[in-house]
């Protein structure tokens, strides 16, 4: 699991259980911590029949930007738990679901690409993830949580600028997560590809 039991963030990019609370763990879909776990009424979270990796069996069918969607319609797959990948393999994967519209899915795999960093680089990959979350509560429209995990992210990625592992565009990134959070005004939300950031610099 990638939240810690009763959590309702994602301890390691930030990503709301409202995102996905599945993948995350969050067994109720409506948080937890508002009665006695213990005791009996609503307020107590239903466990999911799970596989072996954790997955729910029926866990519900998700949009390009990790929206559920009603149980039987044709949902976009999720991104496999725990693929082995090198750094450049992730940063690949990753800008191919972000140039798709589907940031949602690319920070499953910079997660991935977290748990498996040494620990010297582990808030590089962590920062990344936040910044696709931040992404994709942009393209949904919620601005609050776009601002926060873009900013979030900005911050943990910041450190690296003068050594820009893995040839990834930190000074780019931060940039872009600037421009795409004073856009965030008001109500509305941003296109996800249109808006998609460039990982790594281009090559001269």
């Amino acid at each position: 699991m990638r939240e810690r039991p009763g959590s309702a963030v994602c301890e390691h990019c930030g990503a709301g259980a409202e995102a996905d609370g599945e993948r995350h763990g969050d067994a109720s879909g409506s948080g937890s911590g508002s009665g006695d776990p213990g005791g009996p009424g609503p307020s107590r979270p239903r466990r999911r029949d799970r596989d072996e990796e954790g997955r729910a069996r029926n866990a519900r069918p998700r949009d390009g930007l990790g929206r559920p969607l009603p149980y039987g319609s044709p949902g976009v797959a999720r991104q496999p738990e725990g693929v082995p990948r090198t750094p450049a393999q992730s940063l690949t994967e990753a800008q191919r679901l972000l140039d798709d519209g589907m940031p949602f899915h690319a920070h499953e795999v910079l997660e991935d690409a977290w748990k498996a960093a040494p620990e010297t680089e582990r808030e590089l990959w962590r920062g990344l993830a936040q910044l696709a979350v931040g992404l994709t509560h942009a393209a949904r429209g919620n601005t609050t949580g776009g601002t926060t995990l873009l900013d979030r992210g900005a911050a943990a990625i910041a450190p690296y600028a003068e050594t820009a592992p893995y040839g990834i565009d930190i000074t780019g990134l931060l940039a872009w997560a600037q421009q795409l959070t004073g856009r965030l005004t008001g109500s509305g939300s941003v296109s996800a590809a249109e808006s998609a950031p460039r990982l790594r610099r281009r090559e001269t």
